[in-house]
């Protein structure tokens, strides 16, 4: 579990990925050096891991929740072949370990085609059911973030994190839209978002000059956003669950924006299918999760059916890399699926 300066890193973090720090440890009221520690020991202890991420409508992108129903025995093989891929993210195992469920990226321009959802899911043979969602609207996750993660600083504390130290006041950041040249900064960002701008520049043949001045500006404009991955069971939600629900489209909008306002919620977001809303609950236990469905949600009329996946095991988050392959090795012998 978490102490209260772990918690407020962590919230730190959430609001700016990428602030030094010494100004993390004015704001925390702690030492640079301790705020280094606790960094390193959470991405030990707790898988802490800080991405830089592309908003997906400035980079052209689709985002698709596809739900895969595997033969048994060959979830670990499928769920591999999805990790290794640049083009998914929030690989899951649930509902007893013969489904996946993953987010899969791709081109909004109807004429770049998509190979995975097209061709290689529907020819793998041990996968015996498909049903892909695409990501309508998100009410809550990515620069929005799970808020029991984000409430151990007050209000000045937040302040002091959000008025950035301008270096170089010689460069007033100009909203920019991503571009194909940010290929290799984006790329580095999500396996590093603290990566240094000496390590983007290294990346990218940029000079650490032009890496700043591209930050600030694709920040300035909304373009980049930086998330936190942090394994979930360090505040106590040890029982995780996707809710797929369906509500009339009338009252969409109303029922998605109350839950995303609810403490046990993660990520809410409008969906196409059956399921036009999906939600990620993270609760204590099987009884808070009940206690969750049946007094909260229950409480909300709008909502016409409900159907509850128990997530077993994340596989792989935001970010392109996963923290642990050791949990994915492949047993000897076994065929290789596509990747």
């Amino acid at each position: 579990m978490l102490d209260d300066l772990d918690r407020a890193l962590i919230h730190a973090l959430h609001i700016d990925g990428r602030a030094p720090f010494s100004r993390i440890a004015t704001a925390l009221d702690v030492s640079p050096q301790t705020v280094a520690r606790r960094y390193r020991r959470l991405r030990t202890e707790a898988s802490l891991r800080v991405v830089g991420l592309p908003d997906p409508d400035r980079a052209g992108r689709t985002q698709w929740l596809v739900r895969l129903t595997v033969a048994a025995g060959s979830a670990q093989d499928v769920a591999q072949a999805l990790v290794r891929r640049r083009d998914t993210s929030w690989v899951k195992l649930t509902s007893g370990g013969t489904e996946i469920v993953s987010v899969i990226h791709t081109p909004t321009d109807s004429t770049a085609g998509n190979s995975l959802l097209l061709h290689d899911i529907p020819r793998t043979v041990s996968i015996t059911a498909v049903s892909a969602h695409c990501l309508l609207h998100t009410y809550l996750g990515g620069p929005t973030n799970w808020r029991r993660s984000t409430n151990a600083l007050d209000e000045r504390q937040q302040r002091v994190l959000r008025e950035h130290e301008a270096a170089d006041t010689s460069h007033v950041p100009v909203p920019r839209q991503l571009c194909d040249q940010d290929g290799d900064l984006l790329l580095a960002l999500q396996r590093d978002g603290r990566a240094t701008h000496a390590e983007l520049a290294g990346a990218t043949g940029w000079s650490p000059g032009t890496v700043a001045r591209r930050l600030a500006d694709l920040r300035a404009g909304g373009a980049i956003f930086y998330d936190v991955e942090v394994d979930a069971a360090c505040f106590g939600a040890n029982t995780r669950a996707l809710l797929w629900m369906s509500t009339s489209p009338s009252r969409l909008e109303h029922v998605a924006t109350t839950l995303a306002g609810h403490d046990e919620l993660a990520f809410v977001a409008a969906t196409t299918g059956p399921a036009n809303l999906v939600a990620q609950a993270l609760c204590r236990d099987p009884t808070d999760l009940h206690h969750y469905l049946t007094r909260r949600l229950g409480s909300l009329d709008a909502i016409h059916t409900l159907e509850t996946s128990p997530v077993l095991q994340n596989l792989k988050a935001a970010s392109p890399i996963m923290t642990d392959l050791s949990r994915l090795r492949r047993p000897a012998g076994r065929q290789r699926t596509w990747q």
